[in-house]
């Protein structure tokens, strides 16, 4: 039985139009500090990514950025977190960030969140992977990659035997328990990246 001990979230440097999202991401961030979860996040102080890490360290949490050098200034390092990780390059940014978590949550966002979230079923698909992933689906954010997804199915481009599992909240509360019920069933042997670096994938 695997237990959820951190978080990563993923999740955009901008607050985006609907103040639904920065209120999702502060409640989150609540919800991991008040259940002694960690948090691992982007490292910026800006947009939702901010929001939910002043929420959780305003809440106790235990928050952990991890930044690549050259976007330290950019999207302005949060500086209050626990642990501040400085990459040289964002492939080591995501190598760190994967080793740190024990499950991935993405939250509404631009491109670079929509990729790091598809790295990670790209992963799991590949079997480098099974650690739980979910999309928190705010104000039906997620809707047209969730059809997208759907489409590739139908036309048999994600097939059989690669399929991943990826998990929907529609509210900021049932994140934390789709996360842990998922963990529960899973070993900790099988959590783990099977290769030494992201850039050997």
């Amino acid at each position: 039985m695997s237990k959820i001990r951190k978080v990563c979230v993923y999740c955009g440097s901008g607050p985006g139009t609907d103040p639904a999202f920065v209120t999702a991401a502060r409640a989150f961030g609540k919800i991991l500090a008040e259940n002694g979860i960690g948090l691992v996040f982007g490292g910026g102080s800006a947009g939702i990514m901010g929001a939910v890490a002043q929420s959780a360290i305003e809440h106790g949490g235990e928050v952990i950025g991890v930044i690549p050098e050259f976007l330290v200034v950019r999207e302005r390092a949060m500086r209050e977190a626990d642990n501040l990780i400085i990459t040289p390059n964002l492939h080591e940014r995501k190598q760190k960030m994967f080793e740190l978590a024990d499950a991935f949550v993405a939250l509404p966002g631009g491109v670079g969140t929509l990729e790091e979230l598809v790295e990670q079923l790209t992963w799991a698909q590949l079997g480098r992977h099974r650690k739980p992933i979910l999309i928190a689906n705010v104000k039906k954010f997620w809707d047209p990659l969730r059809a997208l997804f759907d489409h590739m199915k139908k036309l048999e481009f994600i097939r059989n035997g690669l399929e991943f599992n990826l998990l929907v909240a529609d509210t900021v509360e049932d994140i934390l328990p789709r996360l842990q019920a998922a963990a529960a069933a899973l070993p900790e042997d099988q959590k783990k990246l099977k290769t030494a670096n992201v850039g050997q994938l």
